[in-house]
This record gives structure tokens, sequence and C-alpha cells, in this order.
């Protein structure tokens, strides 16, 4: 439901890169009780202990596996093991001998005070948050991945996503009160980004074939579990807990390009509401006449099979008339508002909300009437539904005047300073503190014969575990074929620039020369550099 093209695009997107749903472990199955979940994937640790923050850990750290097998630990007071692992001699010395930035490398610690151990890649699986999952052939998370799982930037206070988020969850809860007088929409903003795969496809009827299932899209951590790449994997289990109404935030993950609007890790948030017969037509002249539903009806562009056209086009006016308040909240009053028909598959009809902003239209959210058979399977076919997504970070960008995704991730005191407002409602112009100068190298290649050895996201991940956040764009330059061999060259150009200080030209040249080596060794490729 996001992030697409060469611009940020609003979590409700579907396409070859959308989806992603829940993961359990089959021995644990989290029940949703509350207005505020907290799902049986939190890791399972002494409640009154800290939960361990992000932090860096210098020459104390361990180093072993694989690019896809790395094993990053930190060891507290007393020794854990991290096991016998099948060490790539030439991955682990070019890992070991660079840390980009010139600084150790970023990571979690293992929990001295809780015993909490931190996220492991191991030989045979994969440890996270408090689980353990077999790894397979379809295993392709990364170190730098599965490092990012556990921050919740949506949840830390005067984040800008977190703005963001307060704000839209303030407008809710405002104005839509139920008859006792507490919120319609609850809130789930800490639900584990650990899904399955038929959370995150199937019970968003994503046909198998899709090709937003590809494993180049998404990041798995084995055929049947994945990180979720939407918050809508959640949407059928919530629906299910007995929820009409609710929000849902979250940090969703997948693979896609480098620039300033593409990170692999992003935020989204969405809304669902469901109407019985009663809550819908309650206010409708001559509404005990009318039905949800109509039997032997056909689907149309307008409303599927099984619904009337009186209740689809209720429904649809109530979706769009909520979220025409919602961006004038954000916006101010004077947006101007346009919808544009588009298709997704698990709504019907479904469409895409543009806003004008500073003389040009820009996508900012998707939505639609619920698929009759999805709610079905979370058992509420009694009832008629709608559902929007959008994504924080693309908001926040525009609001906010961010320049650059990788900020968010910023921990600097300059960057996080600018949102410490009293009130989360104030205006806010971000404040570039500076503007290091880019370095710019190139990366040639010959490309593998077998057309199906090598894809783009497969090299901009190699890169993204290299280079990190000192990486602020890869572009492809040229495609070349050589008209004598039918052999095909990619060359790419990559930007460096760090956030907060200027690299050095050997800081880059290190970087640069360790992904050449890793590109012919883990993809394939034949360098021509």
């Amino acid at each position: 439901m996001m992030l697409h093209g060469t611009r940020l695009r609003p979590s409700f997107r579907l396409s070859s890169r959308t989806l992603i749903s829940r993961s359990r472990t089959p021995a644990s199955r989290p029940s949703i009780a509350s207005s505020r979940v907290q799902t049986a994937e939190e890791p399972v640790w002494d409640a009154s202990a800290p939960r361990p923050e992000p932090d860096r850990c210098g020459s104390t750290g361990l180093l072993c596996g694989e690019l896809h097998g790395l094993v990053v630990m930190t060891l507290g007071p007393s020794f854990f093991p991290c096991g016998r692992l099948r060490t790539r001699p030439l991955l682990r010395r070019l890992l070991s001998e660079l840390r980009p930035g010139g600084g150790p490398a970023p990571c979690r610690r293992l929990g001295a005070e809780g015993g909490t151990l931190q996220p492991v890649i191991g030989q045979d699986s994969i440890e996270l948050l408090g689980h353990s999952y077999p790894r397979d052939d379809f295993t392709n998370i990364t170190p730098k991945i599965l490092a990012k799982v556990g921050f919740h930037l949506q949840n830390q206070p005067y984040h800008p996503l977190w703005l963001i988020k307060e704000r839209i969850k303030a407008h809710f809860y405002s104005s839509y009160v139920g008859r006792w007088g507490n919120p319609l929409f609850s809130v789930h903003d800490n639900l584990s980004p650990v899904v399955t795969v038929e959370q995150n496809f199937d019970s968003l009827l994503i046909p198998p074939d899709h090709p937003c299932r590809k494993r180049g899209d998404n990041y798995y951590l084995n055929r049947t579990t994945m990180l979720r790449a939407h918050t809508s994997a959640h949407q059928r289990e919530l629906v299910r807990s007995g929820l009409d109404a609710f929000l849902l935030a979250g940090d969703v993950y997948r693979r896609d390009e480098i620039n300033a609007s593409h990170y692999p890790v992003f935020h989204q948030m969405e809304g669902v509401r469901l109407f019985s017969d009663l809550q819908l037509f309650s206010r409708v002249r001559g509404g005990d006449e009318l039905s949800l539903f109509e039997r032997g009806g056909r689907r149309t562009g307008q409303k599927q099979e099984s619904h009337s056209l009186e209740a689809v086009k209720l429904v649809e006016f109530d979706l769009k008339a909520t979220l025409t308040r919602l961006v004038t909240h954000l916006f101010g009053p004077d947006v101007e508002v346009r919808w544009v028909d588009c298709c997704f598959p698990f709504t019907h009809p479904s469409f895409e909300m543009e806003v004008r902003f500073q003389g040009d239209w820009m996508e900012v959210l998707g939505c639609g009437v619920m698929e009759q058979e999805l709610l079905l399977s979370a058992g509420a076919g009694n009832k008629l539904g709608w559902a929007f997504g959008l994504g924080l970070e693309r908001l926040a960008m525009i609001l906010y005047s961010i320049p650059d995704i990788r900020l968010f991730w910023s921990r600097d005191e300059r960057f996080l300073k600018q949102f410490r407002v009293d009130d989360i409602q104030t205006p806010i112009c971000f404040q570039p503190f500076s503007k290091y100068p880019p370095f710019h190298n190139d990366i040639s290649f010959w490309l593998p014969d077998a057309a199906d050895r090598f894809t783009e996201n497969d090299f901009y991940d190699l890169v993204r575990s290299v280079g990190g956040d000192l990486v602020e764009k890869v572009s492809l330059v040229d495609d070349f074929t050589d008209p004598r061999t039918g052999r095909r060259s990619h060359c790419y150009r990559i930007v460096y620039r760090h956030m907060e200080r200027t690299l050095t030209q050997q800081e880059v040249r290190q970087v640069h020369q360790q992904i050449e080596r890793l590109v012919e060794a883990e993809l394939g490729v034949q360098g021509r550099f």
C-alpha cells in the first residue's frame, strides 16, 4: 500500500511491491481484546526491565556469517555463544574492516538487565522479537534491515512521524465520538511487523501469482513468514476481534530503489470503519426499506455483486467526507481536493485522493469500499465497510518540508529539536542545518547470462547493506548491450552523502571498493571496474 515509482506513494497503493501481514509462530496466536493492542510477538522479557534502546557497539561485537546470514551481537556481562556458523571469509573480512562513517557499527545491545536477546541472523534460523524462525531458500532479510525492527519511530514522542500520527489520531478522537462520549475509533500502533505470508497477501485477496509477492520486492524470514509490506496485513484480525472502527499505524518493509523519497523501512497509517443496516440507514428517509445487500446482483464499476447500490453510495459518501475533513485538518481550510478512480484488490470501488499543494496536485492516500469477501472471512459478513491508507513519511515530508527520507532515522539533535513543540498542531518548517558535499562514484558490470539471476532490488539491497545511510541515491545511468556478443551491461551512479558531516574521499573509496567486490561475489555479475 505505498511508496512506488520515483516518489513516495500513499500507503494504500498496490503494485509489484505492495502488501505484508503479521507472522506468528505456530505455538502462539495472539488475541486482540482491547482498544490498544500489544501483540504476543513482542519479545518475552521481564516487564519491569527497560527495553534496550538502539545504540552503537564497538570492538565487543561479534561478526560472522554471510551477507544474508550475518550475526551481529554485543556481549553483556555474561557470554552468549552465537553457535557454529559457516563463514564466508571474504565477506567477513570486508565487513569487519570497514564501518561506514569511520565509527563502530550500529546495533542494538544484548540486554544484560532484562536478558533480552537482540535480533540475530544465524546459519539455520533468525531470532527476532523473542521468536525463532527457521531459514530456507526464501530468506533474504539483511542485518541492516533487521537492525531497524523494533524502533517504532511512530511512537517516539516529538519525532515528526509521531507528530503526524498524533495529529491524525487527535482529529479522529475529537470528531468521532460514540454514544457514551468515548472515541469511536480505537488506535493500534504497536503490532509486531512480523507476519505470515497468508496475512500479508491471502487475507487481502491478493492472487498467488501477483507480482507483489516476489521475493525481490519483500523481506522474507522464510517462505511462510515475512516483515509486513503494509499495515493492511492486520485488517482481518482486527475486524475478527470485533472492532468496527479503528486506526492502525506501524513500520512496513519493502525492497526498493534508493533515492531521497524511498527507504526500505517506512511507516503507514490506515483506518477502517464498518456499518450495520441500522448505522448506515438510520438517518436516511425511508431507510427502513433499504438493505445493505441484494440477491442476484452483478459486479459493476460502481459496486460489488452482493452490495446494493444505495448502500455503496452511502458508504462512499461517508468515506470521502471523512477523508476530506482529515486533509482539511492537516493542510488547512483552503485545501483543494479531487478524487481519482483506481483499482485495489481489497476494495471496490477504489479511489485515490489528491490535494493541490504549492500549485501541484499530489496523491496523498488511497481508499475504497472493502471487499465483502474480506469481511466474510473476518466474521463480519453482515456489514459494509470502508478503508483508507496513507504514508506518514510522505505527509511529514510535505507538511514539514523535510527533503530526504533518511532524516527520519537521524539521531542528530539539530534535526530532532526542531519538532519539540508544545502543541502538536504547531506549523513546522524544517530548517536544514547543513548540506554536506556529495561524492559520485559509478559502478558497471556485465549481467549474468541467465536473466533471472540478477534483479535491481538485489543490487540496491547489497548497496544498502554495505553503505547504509551514507548512500543518498543509486540510479541506472547506462544500459548497454554488446552487438557482437549480446551481453548486457549496467552502469549505476552511486551518490554518497553523510547527513551530519562531510565524508572523506578515503571513506567513500573504501565503501565503494567493498561494493565492487561483493557485487561480483554475491550477485554473479562480472565487473567492468
